[in-house]
């Protein structure tokens, strides 16, 4: 067969068969009288195992190895073949990410282009001073996606950088808790905590359905955090974590502050004073220690109430001189109110 058939048959190109030819992987069988090369039934094989093996990804030497060398071992190249294979998909992946990016952020002009670009990669930066200006600028209103910015806020370690991407987030709009809320999912407990730490930030209605969610989560630390901004949105679900928080010693104050916040309702008042009321009848009987007995004194102190005031004033002569002490101060702070 004529290298012109065997380019139609093959769909290999003339120009490639002479250059397989000029390397030593098909060499024709014979020449016509004319000089026109000749392939034989097994150079058409040997053609197709060639496009075979191309089409796994490997050079043509490797090509001409794996053909002629009886001791070609196949598996360490098929190895190192998917090792490349993957780089490459990631990078790919990388490449996709990025342009889907800048077409969310819609630019105008090339000008706008470069300046997502930029600003992309500053995110990316390993100074964190260049991250945190990249973040400030998204909180002004340069172009960058809303999905970028809730990436780098979950994966950022630096306090200071983690911030400023909250607070480019809570000026994202509506689509950055959806974007933060994968990250309330993660086996990670660092990347947990930043995620519920960015959506407490952001004072919107979606914002307080995933604390809401976060709040009857099993992650003790998503849950304080879900707790303080809820309390501060005036949520009541909020209360008995809030009072965990406090007997527990974990940021109590905090805790205390969102729960006067809360008491500001007068049936809230009540109810959370009653909840405190159980928990120190509960810490007498030894469920808690003394330290937190005098925590959650000192937190009645700014709830509103007759439950609260007839809770202060039996607990002015309670066992604990500790107790008993921080109960008659705060009565008398509540009477010179």
């Amino acid at each position: 067969m004529l290298i012109g058939d065997v380019a139609r048959r093959s769909g290999v190109s003339a120009r490639m068969l002479r250059h397989y030819e000029s390397l030593g992987l098909v060499r024709p069988s014979t020449r016509t009288d004319s000089g026109y090369r000749e392939y034989s039934g097994e150079n058409i094989r040997r053609i197709f195992h060639i496009e075979s093996l191309r089409s796994l990804g490997l050079s043509l030497s490797d090509v001409g190895r794996a053909l002629d060398d009886p001791g070609f071992a196949p598996s360490e190249l098929v190895d190192d073949l998917i090792r490349r294979t993957m780089d490459r998909i990631a990078a790919e992946t990388e490449l996709l990410t990025r342009l889907r990016r800048i077409g969310a952020a819609e630019p105008a002009g090339w000008e706008e282009v470069l300046r997502t670009v930029s600003l992309l990669q500053a995110l990316e930066s390993g100074s964190a001073g260049a991250r945190q200006r990249a973040a400030l600028s998204a909180a002004e209103g340069d172009p960058v996606p809303a999905e970028a910015l809730a990436e780098a806020a979950l994966g950022e370690s630096d306090p200071n950088v983690a911030g400023a991407l909250r607070w480019a987030l809570a000026q994202a709009g509506e689509e950055a808790p959806a974007l933060l809320a994968k990250g309330l999912g993660s086996p990670s407990a660092e990347v947990r905590e930043r995620a519920v730490r960015s959506i407490a930030e952001i004072p919107t209605a979606r914002a307080t359905a995933l604390l809401r969610e976060a709040l009857t989560g099993s992650d003790p630390v998503v849950r304080r955090h879900a707790a303080l901004a809820l309390g501060t949105r005036g949520v009541a679900e909020a209360v008995p974590t809030l009072i965990d928080m406090i007997v527990e010693g974990r940021n109590d104050a905090d805790a205390a502050d969102a729960l006067s916040a809360l008491a500001g309702d007068p049936a809230s008042a009540d109810r959370i004073a009653t909840g405190l009321v159980a928990r120190l009848a509960g810490a007498a009987s030894g469920a808690a220690g003394p330290p937190a007995r005098r925590r959650l004194t000192q937190a009645l102190a700014d709830i509103p109430g007759s439950t609260a005031t007839r809770a202060l004033e039996e607990l002015c002569s309670d066992e604990d001189r500790a107790v008993a002490l921080t109960a008659a101060y705060v009565l008398g702070l509540r009477g010179a109110r």
